[in-house]
C-alpha cells in the first residue's frame, strides 16, 4: 500500500460511527497496554491481582507497587507518547511533509537545551518547563525561518535544515554537560536518552494531552484544507497565518512538556502518524485523537519492554523507540525520492 502524504486530502465522509469505532478500538488497546505495564517488571504481578488493584482491591504490597510506582510511570509514558505523536501529526500537516517530526527537526533538541540550562541553574520545575518551551519555540522558528529563506520551503531543504539545527543543539548539549557538576551528569545523560524512571507526576502531561485534543479536533476541517496548501485554504476562508502560528505554538508547547516529562525521546512523532495514515486515511478529525491514543500505547509498550528485557536493569526508553524509528525514517526518506 502506498504511503498517504499529509498533503493528500481524503474525500470520504467521516461518520460518527466510524470515529467512535476507531477510537474505541484504540482506547481498548491503550487500556490493555496500561494493564500489561503495571503487571510486568522485575517483580511480576499476576494479571488477576493487577486488575484487582486497579479496581480498588488487592493486597497492600501489590497496591504500593502498582499505584505508587508502576501506574504513574505508565501514565507518564502514555501522556508523553500521545503528546509527541500529536506534535508530529501537526507538523506534518503544516509542512505537508511525512518526514516532519519534533525530534528530527530539532524541536526536542531545543527543548532539551532549555531544560538543561534551567537544571544547571538549579531552578524549579515550573521554570524548567518554561525554559523547555522557549527552547522548542526557538528551534521551531529557526528551522522554519532558515528552510523558508527567500522562497518557499521544500521537503529536502526542510529536512536538511532540521538535521543541521538538531546537530547544533547536540553541540550545545555537549557543552552544557561538560560544564555541569559531576554529581549531575549521570542523571542528565540518562534523561537525554529518554528516561521515565524519574518522571514527575503525569497530571500535567495528561491534562495537556486532553486539552490539545479538545482544541485541535474542532479544527479538523480547517487542518484538512490546510493540508492541501496554504493558497487553497485561504481561498476557502481559512485564516491561514493564524492557524499556522497556532500550530507552531502548540507543537512547541507539546514538545516542551514531553521533554520535561521524559527527556528526549525520538521518532514517536514520525512513526505513529505515518502508520495511522496508511490505515485510516488523512482526515485530521480522526488522525489527531487516534495519534494521542496510539502514540501513548506505543510508548507504554516500549517502556514496558525497556523495563523487562534485561530486568532488573532498565534500558532508556529512547533506545527502544530509536530502534523502531530509524528504519521507518530511512524507509520514508527512500520513498520521498
Amino acid at each position: 500500500m502506498a504511503a498517504v502524504s499529509p498533503g493528500t486530502a481524503t474525500h470520504g465522509h467521516l461518520t460518527v460511527g466510524q470515529l467512535a469505532l476507531t477510537l474505541g478500538v484504540l482506547a481498548t488497546a491503550a487500556l490493555a497496554a496500561l494493564v500489561l505495564a503495571v503487571a510486568l517488571g522485575s517483580a511480576a504481578v499476576p494479571l488477576s491481582e493487577s486488575l484487582a488493584v486497579l479496581t480498588g482491591g488487592g493486597d497492600a504490597l501489590s497496591r504500593t507497587l502498582i499505584l505508587e510506582l508502576r501506574l504513574p510511570r505508565a501514565l507518564a509514558a502514555f501522556a508523553t507518547g500521545g503528546l509527541l505523536a500529536v506534535a508530529g501529526a501537526l507538523m506534518q500537516v503544516l509542512l505537508r511533509n511525512p518526514l516532519a517530526d519534533p525530534y528530527v527537526l530539532g524541536l526536542s533538541g531545543g527543548a532539551a537545551v532549555g531544560a538543561l540550562l534551567a537544571m544547571l541553574a538549579g531552578l524549579g520545575s515550573a521554570v524548567i518547563s518554561g525554559s523547555a518551551f522557549a527552547g522548542a519555540l526557538t528551534a521551531t522558528l529557526l528551522v522554519f525561518g532558515l528552510a523558508h529563506g527567500t522562497g518557499s520551503w521544500t521537503p529536502s531543504r526542510l529536512l536538511l535544515t532540521g538535521v543541521v539545527v538538531a546537530s547544533g543543539w547536540g553541540a550545545v548539549i555537549t557543552l552544557i554537560l561538560s560544564l555541569s557538576p559531576a554529581r549531575q551528569l549521570p542523571g542528565m545523560l540518562y534523561w537525554l536518552m529518554g528516561d521515565l524512571a524519574h518522571a514527575r507526576g503525569p497530571g500535567v502531561a495528561l491534562g495537556l494531552l486532553a486539552l490539545v485534543c479538545l482544541l485541535v479536533v474542532p479544527l479538523g476541517r480547517s487542518l484538512n484544507v490546510l493540508a492541501r496548501g496554504g493558497l487553497q485554504a485561504a481561498a476557502l476562508g481559512v485564516a491561514v497565518r493564524r492557524l499556522e502560528w497556532l500550530i507552531y505554538l502548540l507543537a512547541s508547547l507539546i514538545t516542551a512538556v514531553a521533554v520535561t516529562t521524559a527527556g528526549s525521546i525520538g521518532f514517536v512523532g514520525l512513526v505513529v502518524p505515518h502508520m495511522l495514515r496508511l490505515v485510516l486515511g488523512n482526515d485530521q478529525r480522526l488522525i489527531l485523537p487516534a495519534c494521542a491514543l496510539a502514540g501513548g500505547t506505543l510508548l507504554v509498550l516500549a517502556d514496558t519492554l525497556a523495563r523487562t528485557i534485561i530486568a532488573p536493569e532498565q534500558l532508556p526508553v529512547g533506545v527502544i523507540t530509536a530502534l523502531l524509528g530509524v528504519p521507518t525514517f530511512l524507509y520514508l526518506l527512500h520513498r520521498s525520492r
